[in-house]
């Protein structure tokens, strides 16, 4: 893994904490959630205030997370909502802290001034032991405040304050005034300048979590489903009316169709689909140049070129099914018949423009894991696992090829690979949709 963080592949984005006044108030924080404390004088934060250097000294890698539900999270600064989150047990965890940084920014900005926010992503559930209990999980609020209760106060003296204002005797009682003098030298001005955190239901219904071996829960689509990274017989009772594995490839294939999840490369508009389809292939010459003991390295299109030939005799179907597609997409070749039990199938797909699109393309990149840049891409914790089983040679290969077409443009990247083109008013995408909708030779008349 050395390699990968040494070219920023992984722990990158992290935010630097070496302030004794940030440790300081980390520690509280760390504290205040877990009873423990660092004593380590720098280490690096993810999103939610997960450190590896910290997770390294304490032994325990989830001591934000315990049982991977409910994380718990610490805020030093706003700047932590561009951070990844590492360890990360369900998709939408890091889209949640990112929106609820969002969403309070300047009450979070003026109390991070200060003290450290610690808080947590609170559900029904307190542990994951079986995936019924698991996807009992509906809902998801978040529960903040600074180490020293400031924005329980401010309720507090907001409270108080409206107590004085309404009630006639509240003027003669010295308690409650000495309560509010007291609070206000915490809180400072209340009504000038307020700080109250937005509290937001964010509905957890489709998502993936690494539960169990990995799992897809998609609820709120017209026919709902969950699909396993592992045998589905091993998991028991998933209350779902339907549950498929991997080696379903023709029901997940029928799932997202039914579903308007994804759609075929080839028909993506504003992409050079060839381009998508021949770096695919790239990946797959790489992976059997160095199971066959081959050093990579930084391999130019000619030398890719050239493994091919030279390993022509082991190519795959996956390659010759994606070699087939960018002939017909390239110079007007036969039609492939690829079905969903082959093996080049979900390779040529990319999720369609949904809601769901992200857990959709981080669904194919499990299940066409040879193109390495998506799996990278789109499931970092998947990625990782595979690139620790790879050969050395490919190591190299795909971490000198993310360093060098992704990292310097990663926002290009994927709007090339991901990203939707907006129907246009173009004559030729207005006749195709006429005739998708009533035929070439147009509505027919009674």
């Amino acid at each position: 893994m050395k390699r990968l963080i040494s070219k920023g592949l992984m722990f990158g984005n992290l935010i630097e904490v070496s302030s004794p006044v940030l440790i300081d108030r980390y520690n509280r924080a760390l504290k205040s959630l877990v009873g423990k404390t660092t004593k380590l004088k720098d280490f690096h934060i993810d999103i939610a205030g997960y450190s590896p250097e910290i997770g390294d000294e304490l032994g325990d890698h989830m001591y934000l997370n315990h049982a991977g539900v409910n994380r718990q999270f610490i805020l030093l600064t706003t700047d932590q909502k561009t951070a990844p989150l590492l360890h990360a047990k369900f998709s939408t965890s890091r889209d949640i802290l990112r929106q609820f940084i969002h969403d309070n920014e300047a009450q979070l900005f003026a109390l991070t001034a200060q003290d450290a926010v610690a808080g947590e992503l609170v559900n029904s559930v307190y542990d994951a032991t079986t995936p019924a209990r698991l996807l009992n999980i509906r809902k998801v609020e978040i529960e903040a405040d600074t180490t020293d209760g400031a924005v329980q106060k401010t309720v507090e003296l907001t409270d108080k304050i409206n107590r004085f204002k309404r009630e006639p005797e509240a003027w003669y009682d010295d308690v409650l005034i000495a309560d509010m003098i007291e609070t206000a030298k915490t809180t400072g001005d209340v009504l000038r300048n307020p700080i109250k955190l937005k509290k937001k239901v964010f509905q957890q219904d489709s998502f993936w979590t690494a539960h169990f071996g990995g799992l897809y829960v998609f609820r709120d689509v017209e026919h709902p489903a969950a699909i396993a990274g592992v045998d589905k017989s091993q998991l028991g009772n998933v209350p779902m009316d339907y549950l498929f594995d991997f080696t379903d490839r023709r029901y997940i294939a029928k799932f997202l169709e039914l579903n308007d999840l994804a759609e075929p490369i080839v028909k993506a508009k504003g992409v050079n689909r060839g381009a998508i389809l021949r770096q695919k292939m790239d990946f797959i010459v790489a992976d059997i140049a160095a199971d066959a003991g081959e050093e990579l390295g930084n391999l130019s299109r000619r030398d890719i070129r050239s493994l091919t030939r030279k390993y022509q005799n082991r190519l795959t179907d996956e390659y010759h099914g994606l070699e087939a597609l960018v002939r017909w997409a390239e110079a007007g070749g036969r039609w492939p018949k690829i079905s969903a039990n082959h093996p080049a199938y979900f390779y040529t797909l990319r999720a369609a423009d949904t809601p769901h699109a992200d857990l959709v393309n981080m669904l194919l990149s499990e299940l066409a894991p040879k193109d390495a840049r998506q799996l990278f891409i789109c499931h970092k914790e998947a990625f990782y696992a595979a690139y620790a089983q790879w050969p050395d040679a490919k190591k190299e290969f795909v971490a000198e090829f993310l360093a060098r077409e992704y990292l310097v443009d990663k926002v290009g990247a994927r709007e090339a690979l991901f990203g939707h083109e907006a129907d246009t008013d173009d004559p030729t995408h207005v006749r195709e949709r006429m005739i998708q909708r009533v035929g070439p030779w147009g509505a027919l008349r009674r």
